[in-house]
């Protein structure tokens, strides 16, 4: 049986819906499950009307009715019932008019099946204990709210799995989500966003809202400074109304992902180098680089960190022999660091 929210169910329904057994989500077998239907109390068949229309955009009436085993009136019948509990379900007519479930303007009563409201719960108990997100307790709210109405076996499956989400120190200031959705209308409609960022005012025109290591970030296009910038979402005042409609650009690369890793990684510092280690045992402890095989004990490295000296002492970790391909910098890095270590072990 799936998981119901919202649905207003007697005792009576319950018992109904549980004596039909399992209402499957997107194809039903009709040559197996026609008699059955047949037989369903009238909440049970519109859970089955409204699994299929949720499974696929759109439904010939003819084809419902085959599979719910019932006349096309009665689809008719049992539509003009979802819709009248708030389900939107547009109609087409025609000999080949059938039936869509679009969007409303109020949330109606939602159908998960088990592996969806396993996951639902899930998300939620992140999102109601990661501090600082701004969202816990809506997150705390809803998570009630879908407990309440889960079956027996899937509630206790999700009361065994017990999370907390744990943030390092310096946890960012908690970002609303009403915030989250102005911005993220902005992106999608392409207009100018106008705020205020460190008490200074910004425009910028927002291609992609991101989050990075428990932060939201905007990457946006600043006009003042006509280049590209990451901006903290919780160091945004926005102020309204938006600007106007901007033509989108191209983010350098065009990889959102690979642009943010790579501005918030701080690579700047590129090298090569040829170790006299095993490129699988490199392999396991580079996290952002290029590891080839040169032989059973020998691999070539190419890794970037912020600076030459850190990129030094990052290669020099492994234990083994280093051999500089490139660039000179690197080299002069490991002279220097080489240095270092001589004095800190007392040598001259």
């Amino acid at each position: 049986m799936e998981a119901v929210a919202g649905l207003d169910l007697s005792p009576h329904d319950l018992a109904g819906i549980g004596r039909a057994g399992v209402v499957d989500r997107g194809e039903l077998a009709a040559e197996d499950r026609t008699v059955e239907l047949q037989r369903l109390p009238g909440v049970a068949r519109l859970l089955a009307l409204l699994s299929l229309l949720q499974a696929r955009r759109d439904w010939p009436g003819t084809v419902l009715a085959d599979r719910l085993g019932i006349s096309l009136r009665t689809v008719r019948r049992d539509v003009d019932r979802l819709r009248e509990l708030g389900y939107p379900i547009a109609a087409a007519k025609g000999p080949d008019g059938g039936y869509r479930l679009g969007a409303g303007t109020q949330l109606p009563p939602l159908l998960f099946d088990d592996e969806q409201a396993v996951a639902l719960t899930i998300a939620l108990q992140v999102a109601a204990t990661t501090p600082g997100n701004g969202l816990a307790e809506d997150a705390a709210r809803a998570l009630t709210t879908i407990r309440q109405v889960l079956p027996a076996r899937l509630r206790n499956r999700v009361n065994a799995l017990q999370i907390t989400a744990v943030e390092r120190p310096g946890t960012p200031a908690p970002v609303g989500g009403d915030v989250l959705l102005a911005i993220s209308a902005a992106v999608h409609a392409r207009e100018v966003l106008r705020f205020d960022y460190n008490a200074a005012p910004r425009r910028a025109e927002p291609h992609h809202l991101v989050t990075w290591d428990g932060r939201w970030y905007v990457v946006a296009w600043d006009l003042d400074r006509a280049d590209w910038r990451t901006f903290r979402v919780d160091r945004m005042s926005l102020r309204t109304p938006n600007g106007p409609r901007f033509t989108p650009r191209t983010l350098p690369g065009g990889d959102v992902a690979a642009w943010v890793s790579e501005t918030f990684r701080g690579a700047v510092c590129q090298g090569t180098v040829i170790l006299d280690r095993p490129a699988a045992e490199v392999a396991l402890y580079t996290r952002d680089g290029v590891v080839e095989e040169l032989g059973p004990d020998r691999c070539r490295l190419t890794v970037a960190s912020w600076s030459w000296p850190s990129l030094a002492a990052a290669i020099a970790r492994f234990d083994g022999g280093i051999e500089v391909v490139a660039p000179p910098e690197l080299s002069e890095a490991f002279s220097h660091l080489g240095r270092r270590l001589l004095n800190a072990a007392g040598g001259s």
